[in-house]
């Protein structure tokens, strides 16, 4: 007879296969699916989301955890048993306040949304995915009310994505956050502007991939345990350590959309990849949190990809790469045009400092929309008003307005504020590892990223979701969750290139 944690492992291991089956329909369904196969689809991914919770919420989980927590010395401990017992603990209870039944239901409703909101957005038509979402949030606050919350149903949201955070302390944080933002966006304006002129052009899209997938591997993404395809709106997904794959998107005429999303997701995957092997078919085997998972891709993506070292190496080869458009391009132009600072409608193509200011107006929205004191029918006349109030444009369509972003059609409501906090959470990161490799740019400058890579592994990667968020932020950093750090950064380097004094 196996001892009590080997029978949870066994007990847990085919219900994290039975979601994986789920992810790999999913990413199918984003890249090559036909627009046929949606119906059944959504039946499928139904059905298998349905046996996982039903298994996984039984009286059996319950009984092997009880079991193994016997066993356990130290409840607290980074040891894998500890952490697998703690983690499935606290995932074991809040499933078991959700039905089955609304777990399928909400399935099938999230395929049926996902399927209108691309039309949707293709023919600027929000009135028709408006009867989807109003579907969404009543299945979403249904959920939230079944698990339970300590201010508001946001929280139960929240918490799924951002394990130990409430909604007052995002909306501290973000409020400590807007108030120096706020600031630096107004002298930003004030300045002269940089000139993009760099980055229009023609970039054929097998170039951009080919640079792409070169800056990947040198990142150190394993191409023999993950791949790169296409899609609309670009993610990262993960079956296991031996199998993470990411999608981009191309624009032949701007270079930076696909340049920086390849970077972002290449640092989602290069978490997973880096996950112990040993944590696999558990539910330890992913990020700490969505936040610190964001802080991976927003530092590759922002902390490397738009650095002065970074392209000291990198710039002569996109100069090889596109002649015509960047080859009487200087390197310093081209940096500071992928640093340019402007208002834009698009959240995925914002600079890093406008980014934070999108999300957090979709924080606020999404909250609204979940207390009930925003209309889903007046959520295109908000969105509006609020990116007239933040960021000083207005939509000229709701395709580039609040049909923008899938998020809200997969259900993931609470999940907007971890790009902030993992922007935040990069920033803390950084610091930290600057003190620990103080010849981290000259290393950059020379293509060399194995050393921060090999640092991430072991502080961050390894560690899979034994460490909450909090407790992963103080044990590498030795601080709380915090905007000083970011703001230190975004400080020292938007004066910098817009001279502010």
């Amino acid at each position: 007879m196996p001892d009590p944690l080997s029978a949870l492992r066994d007990h847990l291991a085919p219900i994290e296969d039975l979601k994986t089956a789920a992810a790999v329909l999913a990413w199918d369904q984003e890249t090559f699916m036909p627009d046929g196969g949606a119906d059944a689809r959504a039946h499928q991914l139904s059905t298998l989301q349905s046996m996982a919770h039903e298994r996984f919420a039984s009286d059996t989980t319950g009984e092997l955890l009880d079991r193994a927590a016997e066993t356990v010395d130290d409840p607290e401990s980074l040891d894998t048993a500890a952490s697998l017992v703690r983690v499935t603990r606290r995932e074991y209870d809040r499933a078991r306040r959700v039905p089955s039944s609304l777990v399928a239901e909400l399935s099938g409703a999230i395929s049926e949304a996902k399927r209108a909101w691309a039309q949707a957005r293709e023919q600027d038509d929000f009135p028709a995915f408006a009867p989807h979402l109003e579907r969404l949030i009543e299945l979403t606050v249904e959920k939230a009310e079944a698990i339970g919350y300590e201010h508001e149903p946001y929280d139960a949201l929240l918490t799924e994505y951002e394990p130990g955070l409430t909604t007052p302390d995002v909306a501290s944080t973000f409020a400590t956050l807007r108030e120096d933002l706020v600031p630096l966006v107004d002298a930003i304006a004030e300045a002269p502007q940089i000139d993009d002129a760099p980055l229009h052009g023609s970039f054929p899209q097998e170039k951009q991939q080919a640079f792409g997938e070169r800056v990947l591997s040198d990142l150190g993404y394993d191409f023999d345990r993950g791949r790169q395809d296409v899609c609309a709106h670009p993610f990262t997904t993960a079956f296991a350590p031996g199998d993470v794959r990411i999608t981009t998107r191309y624009d032949e005429s701007f270079l930076p959309s696909a340049l920086f999303s390849t970077l972002h997701e290449g640092g989602h995957a290069l978490y997973e990849q880096g996950i112990a092997p040993n944590l696999a078919r558990t539910p330890l085997a992913d990020g700490a949190s969505l936040g610190v998972h964001e802080s991976q891709s927003r530092l590759w993506e922002n902390h490397v990809g738009r650095s002065r070292p970074f392209w000291r190496h990198y710039f002569p080869l996109l100069q090889e790469a596109f002649p015509d458009a960047l080859g009487d391009t200087a390197p310093e132009a081209f940096y500071r045009a992928i640093n340019r600072v402007a208002p834009s409608l698009i959240r995925v193509e914002a600079d890093e400092v406008t980014y934070n200011l999108h999300v957090m107006l979709r924080f606020e929205l999404e909250r609204g929309l979940i207390n009930g004191s925003l209309a889903v029918n007046d959520l295109p006349r908000r969105w509006n008003e609020a990116m007239d109030d933040t960021l000083g444009v207005v939509p000229d369509t709701d395709t580039n307005g609040v049909l923008q972003d899938v998020h809200w059609a997969q259900g993931a409501f609470g999940y907007f504020p971890t790009y902030t906090l993992g922007t935040l959470m990069a920033a803390q990161l950084m610091e930290a590892i600057r003190d620990d490799l103080p010849s981290l740019a000259p290393c950059m400058a020379e293509g060399a990223f194995a050393p921060l890579l090999d640092w991430l592994r072991t502080h961050v990667h390894q560690h899979g979701r034994k460490l909450t968020a909090p407790r992963l932020l103080k044990r590498t950093t030795g601080q709380d969750l915090s905007a000083d750090a970011w703001l230190r950064y975004a400080t020292t380097k938007f004066g910098a290139l817009y001279d502010l004094s």
